[in-house]
Order: structure tokens, then C-alpha cells, then sequence
């Protein structure tokens, strides 16, 4: 069985740490591979990386563009390959973009691009996600404060639309069930259709 599994979220909505805990859940089943984006191992994740941590326009622009590059990248090179493609951020960058232009380019690439019944949108206050990010004390993005945490939450809700939205605010672990009792389920149907074909 082949897996597509995808996190996004807000900054400090516990991405990494629930991509880690589905990588845990599966390994013993065959191979799962994680992709993290923005990712160090090529030009356009590096590039989309240095650019988040400045500030401007034309930082913004390129930070999205190599983004996306870098998102396509690993669909190329690594979708249907693992049993488990588990994707760290992916479409929803299109959300950063004012809604007008979002909206409907969000829609296209999700025509382009692989999508799947296991989406998980990790959903945050921005009150908890600024709290999350100051405690870790790294050097912050140019997204990663109140303001922008308030604005990319409002814009993300028109493309949450083929999404599960997940309740991030709680523990690890009680975010971890929610996403878990999802994929059960989903793995179950595919396993019933499978059947129905044989």
C-alpha cells in the first residue's frame, strides 16, 4: 500500500514533530521517506530557506518561487517510490498570496499536483504558534510573527476546503490521536476498495 501523507500548518504548529510520530507508526510496514520543505539537499530549498530569513518583497517573491520549486522537486523524484511519502508543507504555500490570486492557483495546483485523503492541516492559535516559536530560540522567519500568523491563518481558510483540519493547540500526543484515527480509517477504505477489485 502506498501512502501520501501531507502536514501543514502555521509555524509552531508541530509539523516536524507529528511527521516524525507518522514516520514512527509506519516504518515497521516498509519504507517512509520524509520531505521537510523548504529542504537543504538542493539550490531551490537552500535558496527558498535563506530567503525566509530576510525581509522584502523580493525576498518574499523568491522565497516562494523556490519553494514551489523545491515542493515539485521532491513530488518528481520521490512520489509512489516509499511505501509512506510523508511531505512537510506542500500545496499551501499558495496561501501566503493574496486571496484573489490564491484562491484559483491553489485549485490548479491541486489539478497538477498529487493530493490525498491524508492532508492534515495542524490549526493554531496565533497566540500559541508566536509562544511555540520564541521558545525555541532560533533566528525567526519573516513570517513567523503575531501579525503574519493572524493574516496567513485567515487566508488559508478558503483553501482548506479537501483538507482535514486537526486541532493543534493540545499535546503532541493529543494532536497525534486526531491525525492517527484519520489515517486508520483511511487506510481500512483503501484496503476494503483494494479488495473489491481482486
Amino acid at each position: 500500500m502506498k501512502r501520501f501523507v501531507v502536514i501543514d500548518g502555521v509555524d509552531g504548529s508541530g509539523k516536524d514533530t507529528q511527521a516524525r510520530l507518522i514516520k514512527e507508526k509506519y516504518e515497521d510496514e516498509g519504507s517512509v521517506i520524509i520531505r521537510s520543505h523548504p529542504t537543504s539537499d538542493n539550490y531551490f530549498g537552500r535558496k527558498s530557506k535563506s530567503a525566509l530569513l530576510k525581509t522584502g518583497t523580493v525576498n518574499f517573491i523568491i522565497a516562494t518561487l523556490c519553494y514551489g520549486a523545491d515542493a515539485i522537486r521532491s513530488i518528481i523524484k520521490y512520489y509512489n517510490k516509499p511505501d509512506t511519502l510523508i511531505t512537510v508543507r506542500y500545496t499551501l504555500a499558495v496561501s501566503y498570496l493574496p486571496p484573489v490570486i490564491g484562491l484559483p492557483l491553489y485549485k490548479l495546483v491541486c489539478i497538477l499536483l498529487p493530493t490525498s485523503q491524508n492532508m492534515f492541516y495542524l490549526d493554531i492559535s496565533p497566540e500559541e504558534s508566536l509562544a511555540r516559536v520564541q521558545s525555541r530560540g532560533e533566528e525567526t522567519e519573516m513570517f513567523e510573527n503575531y501579525e503574519s500568523f493572524v493574516k496567513i491563518r485567515k487566508k488559508a481558510e478558503p483553501v482548506l476546503y479537501n483538507w482535514n483540519v486537526i486541532d493543534a493547540n493540545g499535546s503532541p500526543d493529543e494532536v497525534f490521536n486526531q491525525i492517527e484515527s484519520i489515517m486508520d480509517r483511511n487506510d481500512k477504505n483503501l484496503l476494503d476498495d483494494n479488495k473489491l477489485i481482486e
